[in-house]
């Protein structure tokens, strides 16, 4: 038989057991962080840069779902480590907008985590200072004040989502967005990408393998429930729609490339077995430029000749670009270099414009051939 909880053998102090020997044994600190709606409030976003959003993620929709044949081009640094450097890169970008619209749907690269094998900087929004201090809360700040600075040109901004709670600070200024290699397997990025308002590109695995990121288009699609933060800074449980705004990115794997047209055979066979649109992204960097950067130019030059034969199922590009070309290691007390990558190597914002080009008159010379 229960006892009752108002019964008098209840009615008694009770204390909280000392936990101390066996919880949070090893974190060194706590501190607070600011809540994603106060930062909202602080850094609230334009209606000019609202509609901006919305017709960016209407647009590249449209190009992964057969309905705009331009191609979806993902280019910019590597990882963002300095608010000026982002902005001079940003104008360049748009200086060239409108030149190649009508061919290209252009989107920053604008990333704020960078994934590590082991150690290393985490990112701006980890450690904006890049001298190990970890002031997160500025970190997020300047994000999405570089963010809205960016939009605010008219030039929409893509990121990878590699934190689960980072989203929530940045995700409504963001018009397209990646789950890496090393997340795509993992079953709360999945759930991520199905409650995402924008178009997410999936990666294939490290070892190359596409099945993983095909899993993660089916799964992305499907509705979900978990748990996470509000904006308010509450915990909650989420239920999802579904994001039908999904697609496939090959970035190579420890195989090498696979970015060739027999790779794309194969990449399409498996989207086609489970049902899913035979259509992807390439990434021009990473293994399919074997990490030589410059290499970057001959992937993108070879999918452009591709697509001027009349390739379709290749949808859009991703480039690491900066303003000047290379990388460079952060080192205590030794200034940097203005305009040079401080985590993978880029090619230059010269080396960067030709690029662009070519891939523009590649779908124009497409509109020429028999339908």
């Amino acid at each position: 038989m229960t006892t009752p909880l108002d019964a008098l053998q209840n009615d008694r102090e009770t204390s909280t057991q000392d936990t101390t020997r066996i919880d949070d044994v090893r974190i060194s600190a706590v501190r607070p962080l600011i809540s994603p709606a106060l930062l909202l409030d602080e850094l609230p976003v334009t209606p000019e840069l609202q509609l901006l959003v919305e017709r960016s993620r209407r647009q590249i929709a449209n190009v992964l779902h057969g309905r705009d044949d331009r191609l979806v081009v993902v280019v910019g640094p590597c990882s963002i480590h300095d608010h000026d450097q982002a902005m001079a890169y940003a104008q360049r970008l748009k200086s060239i907008q409108a030149e190649l619209e009508d061919a290209l749907v252009l989107v920053m690269r604008v990333y704020f985590e960078k994934p590590r094998t082991t150690v290393g900087w985490k990112g701006y929004i980890n450690d904006p200072r890049l001298d190990g201090s970890f002031r997160i809360n500025e970190g997020l700040r300047r994000a999405r004040e570089l963010l809205l600075h960016i939009g605010a040109m008219g030039l929409p901004t893509a990121t990878e989502f590699l934190d689960l709670l980072s989203p929530q600070y940045v995700a409504d200024l963001i018009a397209w967005g990646a789950i890496g290699a090393r997340t795509t397997e993992s079953q709360s990025h999945r759930q991520l990408a199905s409650g995402s308002s924008c178009p997410i590109g999936f990666k294939n695995g490290t070892d190359g393998g596409v099945q993983v990121a095909v899993d993660a288009m089916v799964a992305a699609a499907a509705p979900h429930a978990f748990m996470g933060m509000t904006k308010m800074g509450q915990t909650a449980i989420f239920e999802t729609r579904g994001n039908p705004d999904t697609h496939v990115i090959l970035r190579g794997g420890n195989s090498g490339p696979n970015y060739s047209a027999e790779h794309i055979d194969a990449a399409c066979a498996v989207l086609r077995k489970a049902g899913l649109r035979e259509q992807l992204m390439v990434d021009c960097s990473h293994a399919n430029s074997r990490k030589q950067h410059a290499r970057q130019i001959e992937v993108a030059e070879d999918v452009a000749r591709r697509v001027a034969d009349g390739e379709k199922r290749i949808t859009g590009l991703m480039i690491e670009s900066h303003l000047e070309e290379g990388r460079q290691d952060i080192r205590p007390g030794v200034p940097l270099q203005p305009g040079v990558s401080v985590t993978d190597a880029c090619i230059s914002w010269a080396q960067t414009a030709p690029v662009l080009r070519a891939l523009a008159d590649a779908v124009r010379v497409r509109r020429t051939r028999p339908a």
